[in-house]
């Protein structure tokens, strides 16, 4: 799958789990600083992304950006 599709899916997952706006995230986007992400969250953006794209994330606490989200997913899908 190309990158900027997986990115748009993933932002579109990230804005409906977090109730955020589609132009607070970007690449650059911290998930836990800039979105307020915590544990929970952050484990249910995972698993939604988990059943989307037949990936499975290592380490989920080691994501930082939503860059490293998209770059996981575009190599393992």
């Amino acid at each position: 799958m190309e990158f900027d599709k997986v990115f748009e899916k993933v932002k579109e997952i990230i804005v409906e789990q977090l109730g955020k706006d589609e132009d607070e995230v970007t690449l650059q986007t911290s998930v836990k600083d800039d979105l307020d992400a915590d544990s929970l969250d952050l484990y249910q953006i995972i698993t939604e992304i988990e059943d989307e794209f037949g990936v499975q994330f290592d380490d989920p606490e080691a994501i930082e950006t939503v860059e490293d989200v998209v770059k996981f997913v575009h190599e393992n899908a």
